[in-house]
């Protein structure tokens, strides 16, 4: 043999024997390093969550009583009020002179009340004091009369038929006396009642008449009912302000309103009082529910939920997107882990892997409960003392083999 043939079969057998070689280093498979945490029993609060909307408490859209232009306005969009300020001012100048008129005949008519009040007897009523005046004197005269003739018939001097004549004289005088005393106090009440009645009623009118243009007057000012910032102001100074339309809208965000749609299972446990929290844009504001709605949309078979809170600084803005959460309860000795050991399972659901006494991963199919935070309840799937991975387990294949590492250690690592 010589030497090129040796050195060439010499060659082809170290080829063979590195091919023999390889596939026995491909059979050895690397164990995935995992971070694990240990299912526990313990107490989960039992949050509901939901997306909702937010609302002020209050608001008010300001209509005029009265149709006139604009004529200035004293807040701009944006600016804060308090309840009686001035907003606005209408064109009044009819209205004024309006009030002027009324204000001046209603001071026509209190004088003429005072007129009448401190006004003499009229002349019905001169007459009739007159008339009883003479009646009485023609009773005191008839009076005399009879006592004359009955003391001159007493002691036969004359006849009882005069006696007679004098007395019927008397009984007549005393009724004619009686009739125009009674006439004259009719007059004197009655009459005069109605009189200052009458002028009393005019001067009311005048007054009540007054009061409505004043009252007319007052509406060209326009002022806030409530506190809050302006939120709109759709008419221009010059333009028609309408009684039928806004000119300006207030809203009060001081204290803001969540209303959410949650579904009929859960917002049977909720009632109104319970503490309930608002959170979104980085704020989170502690409130309650102020409303459970009786009714069930039929729609969407949820109850709406209103949760108020104060909102301290303005920082939640009206109409955003945010999440309301109820606790309605606590469930004890749940099985718990944390929610970044759940995956999605391919066959549909969720699933976690469990770091097995063997070195391996095991899949295990889960059923999830309540979630409080990072830890969620697991009600099938789990034991408490399971290790389930946290991290690494993504793309891991069922039974691959693991390492777990301690929380932290690849920080260490880097730091040395």
């Amino acid at each position: 043999m010589s030497r090129v043939q040796a050195l060439l079969i010499a060659a082809v057998t170290v080829t063979l024997l590195g091919c023999a070689a390889k596939p026995a280093a491909d059979q050895a498979e690397p164990a995935t390093p995992v971070e694990v945490a240990i299912a526990k029993r313990g107490t989960i609060a039992h949050l509901v969550t939901a997306e909702a909307v937010l609302y002020p408490l209050k608001q008010a859209n300001i209509t005029p009583k009265i149709s006139a232009p604009v004529d200035r306005f004293l807040v701009q969009r944006g600016d804060h009020v308090h309840t009686g300020q001035l907003l606005a001012v209408l064109e009044d100048r009819d209205l004024q002179a309006a009030a002027q008129e009324s204000k001046n005949l209603y001071q026509q008519a209190q004088a003429a009340y005072e007129n009448t009040r401190a006004a003499v007897m009229p002349e019905d009523a001169t007459k009739a004091k007159a008339d009883a005046q003479a009646a009485r004197e023609a009773l005191d005269a008839a009076q005399a009369l009879y006592q004359n003739r009955l003391k001159l018939f007493n002691e036969g001097a004359l006849a009882h038929k005069l006696v007679d004549d004098a007395k019927v004289a008397l009984v007549q005088a005393r009724s004619l006396s009686d009739t125009a005393q009674q006439h004259l106090t009719s007059l004197e009440t009655v009459g005069r009642s109605a009189q200052l009645r009458s002028a009393q009623a005019q001067m009311d009118a005048a007054k009540a008449h007054y009061q409505s243009s004043e009252a007319q007057l007052s509406y060209a000012e326009v002022r806030s009912p409530m506190n809050g910032i302006v939120s709109d102001r759709p008419v221009n100074i010059g333009e028609m302000a309408s009684s039928g339309s806004a000119l300006l809208s207030i809203v009060d965000i001081s204290q803001v309103v969540a209303r959410a749609n949650i579904p009929v299972q859960e917002a049977a446990a909720m009632s109104v009082g319970d503490p309930a929290s608002i959170s979104g844009s980085g704020v989170e504001l502690a409130g309650k529910i102020t409303v459970v709605s009786p009714a069930v949309d039929p729609n969407t078979t949820t109850l709406q939920i209103w949760v108020g809170a104060p909102n301290p600084g303005e920082r939640m803005k009206l109409g955003l997107t945010v999440q309301i959460a109820v606790n309605i309860g606590d469930i004890k000795d749940a099985v718990i882990v944390p929610v970044s050991a759940l995956l999605a399972s391919e066959g549909g659901g969720e699933k976690v892997m469990i770091a097995g006494a063997d070195g391996l991963a095991h899949e295990s199919k889960i059923e999830t409960g309540v979630r409080e935070g990072d830890n969620v309840q697991i009600v099938s799937g789990v034991k408490p003392g399971d290790q389930v991975i946290i991290e690494g387990a993504l793309g891991l294949d069922d039974k691959a083999k693991i390492q777990i590492k301690q929380p932290g250690a690849a920080d260490e690592a880097g730091k040395q």
